[in-house]
């Protein structure tokens, strides 16, 4: 009953404030393509000399700081970091007082080559058994040059677990990336999806692809040191360029990027999952084989066995390349993933897949196409209430500018379309609801612009189950667009 009390206020207040709220596929609207024209900054590479790119005081000080989860479950998190001279010390001391680090951990380290640039000395170190929402003081590097941060363990997995997860998309490292990180930062997230996409580092040639993620890795650090990123990779971490001689696919990214992969019965670290409070986020890889046989389209099969909506009752999924998306840029790139996967997603009922790639914001309502094959059946989407809600956010803030050309007219499966840098917050706040929304960056400014109750499908589908719902305040939410 506790959380019903606390579920009104929040809700009136979402319905009072300037937030755009579209209509619901039960009452038939149309969707909304907005016609938001931005006075963008430059989409250009920060410059090399600008402080957000700075390296920390003192001999082999650590950089790059990034965390992300480090088992299934949420009681461990990967440390990772780079030293440029030396390979120093892997230990990473910690605790739950700051300054107070009586446990330790060590951890390994490893250095690659791309073209004729060498990497610095790249650490990952596990730290587990740690306890749930918990918070942890860490120390990494040695001596003056040493460095210190904290980070938050999740609540114990729990279907009324409350959490706010960001997502962000094809970040890049431009003014503009910087806009959309600052405004994440200043939200309630506690943990990034990242949808693929990262540095762009793959726009230079030669010894600046490598120098291009070292920026990148001092320009997210503000923010990975201390809450974990969950990543998953883009078509720009591939990194193919036989003209330097290096084939090796991602190469770069993988180096740098530890995953939990192993937790979750992964045989490769661009596809894996875990659990966190009450979400199960599953991260599958754009690039990588899926079709039916090939060790990820294995894996999805058994992973989605092993949901559980009694203990997560939330189940997303990311993924680079988005299923549905009516702008010219990358129109049906998605569709052999839809084709393959698509009915497993109806039939496990997955509650919403976030992707990025598309450089522009679009929402969808619940729709599927999996009555249609090649010789039967209709080629367009419909509504389905056991679909999930596909929400693109792609709109990062990269050097390759907005992608701004919707297709005309705007297609009944999509909700809300529009062509603006911005982020996205996923607030769970018990089984049963969840609110998101979509941040524009309107001119340096964090602008609510998209927003809407999700109802859980698995809680939702069935009667004893929406006991759970009666409680809640209904008037507060007749503007809101409710799936």
């Amino acid at each position: 009953m506790a959380a019903v009390i606390r579920m009104h206020p929040m809700l009136l207040q979402l319905t009072l404030t300037s937030f755009v709220f579209l209509s619901c596929l039960r009452n038939g609207n149309a969707g909304i393509t907005s016609t938001f024209i931005r006075s963008e900054y430059p989409s250009m590479d920060i410059p090399l000399d600008n402080k957000v790119f700075s390296v920390p005081k003192g001999h082999n000080a650590p950089q790059q700081v990034h965390i992300t989860q480090g088992d299934y479950d949420g009681k461990a998190v990967i440390i990772s970091w780079v030293t440029p001279d030396e390979p120093g010390t892997s230990k990473v001391q910690y605790g739950t007082s700051e300054n107070g680090y009586e446990l330790s951990a060590e951890g390994i380290v490893t250095n690659y080559t791309f073209y004729k640039y060498k990497s610095g000395y790249i650490h990952h170190c596990l730290v587990d058994g740690l306890e749930h929402d918990t918070k942890y003081y860490y120390k990494i590097g040695s001596g003056d040059s040493s460095r210190e941060f904290w980070f938050t363990t999740p609540p114990k997995i729990d279907p009324n677990s409350r959490y706010t997860f960001g997502i962000i998309g094809d970040l890049g490292q431009t003014f503009n990336s910087l806009s959309t990180l600052e405004h994440y930062m200043q939200s309630k997230g506690q943990a990034v999806l990242f949808l693929g996409d990262l540095s762009y580092a793959d726009r230079y040639q030669y010894n600046e692809v490598g120098l291009r993620w070292d920026t990148w890795g001092r320009f997210v650090e503000q923010s990975t040191a201390y809450h974990p990123w969950i990543w998953s990779a883009g078509n720009h971490e591939i990194e193919f360029m036989p003209y330097l001689g290096e084939v090796t696919p991602f190469k770069s990214y993988l180096q740098r990027y530890a995953t939990p992969y192993l937790a979750s019965k992964s045989s490769n670290p661009l596809w894996y999952a875990i659990r966190r409070a009450s979400a199960h986020i599953i991260v599958l890889s754009s690039y990588s084989p899926f079709v039916k046989y090939t060790p990820q389209w294995r894996w999805l099969e058994e992973e989605l066995k092993r949901v559980d909506r009694e203990k997560t009752p939330w189940l997303i999924v990311l993924m680079h390349v988005p299923i549905y998306n009516s702008n010219d840029a990358h129109y049906m790139e998605g569709e052999s993933m839809r084709v393959v996967f698509e009915s497993w997603f109806v039939h496990y009922k997955v509650d919403v897949i976030f992707a990025g790639h598309v450089h522009a914001y679009e929402r969808s309502y619940r729709i599927s196409n999996i009555h249609y094959n090649i010789t039967s059946g209709d080629q367009n989407p419909i509504p389905d209430k056991s679909a999930p809600v596909y929400i693109t956010v792609g709109d990062g803030g990269n050097q390759e500018g907005l992608a701004g050309r919707f297709t005309d007219p705007q297609p009944d499966y999509s909700a809300f379309r529009e062509a603006a840098y911005g982020h996205s917050t996923l607030e769970i706040i018990n089984r049963t609801h969840a609110l998101y929304h979509w941040n524009r960056n309107d001119d340096g400014k964090k602008i609510a612009t998209d927003a809407f109750v999700l109802h859980n499908q698995y809680w939702g589908m069935n009667r004893r189950r929406r006991k759970l719902k009666k409680h809640y305040v209904r008037k507060s939410l007749e503007q809101v667009a409710i799936y």
